[in-house]
């Protein structure tokens, strides 16, 4: 797959800044029943969501990783456990503040990989368990849109009365 050498990516990466910095005290500040209590359509708790994002980002970056020294990556998908995940981590007992940190410092952390990312490898490719193939690129690109669907979950439940 053909991928340009000077691909930006200055917008996920202003991006999941921006993220941060809007939600990192909104998140402290939201009451303990509306972390804990309020559910979305999934049945996942604010605690819960916040969880599978830290999921996601330590996912991803071991993808992103993987990728930069493998041109075909077979690496477990986690997507159809993604309960099991949760439920196994059981975040939502888990400290808030914690939690919160965690997803913020490893969000930091996929910026750094980010950046620093291999243009030559772009096009290397990862196959998820329905066997879609993601290209690097299309992961990066992509990274920033699952962030933001949860965050507006976030939102909407922050928002409940």
């Amino acid at each position: 797959m053909e991928t340009s050498p000077n691909t930006d990516f200055s917008i996920v990466i202003d991006g999941i800044s921006q993220v941060i910095r809007e939600w990192e005290n909104k998140l402290l500040n939201l009451p303990a029943e509306a972390i804990s209590e309020r559910r979305n359509v999934q049945n996942r708790t604010i605690k819960q969501l916040i969880g599978h994002l830290i999921d996601s980002a330590s996912n991803n970056q071991q993808r992103m990783v993987r990728l930069q020294y493998n041109s075909e990556l077979v690496f477990p998908d986690y997507t159809q456990d993604n309960d099991l995940w949760i439920a196994i981590q059981n975040y939502q007992e888990s400290d808030w503040v914690g939690l919160v940190n965690l997803w913020k410092y490893y969000n930091l952390h996929i910026i750094q990989v980010i950046k620093n990312v291999d243009r030559s490898k772009l096009g290397n490719i990862w196959t998820d368990f329905e066997g879609n193939v993601v290209t690097l690129e299309d992961m990066i690109n992509g990274y920033l849109g699952h962030l933001h669907l949860h965050m507006g979950e976030i939102e909407e439940l922050a928002d409940k009365k």
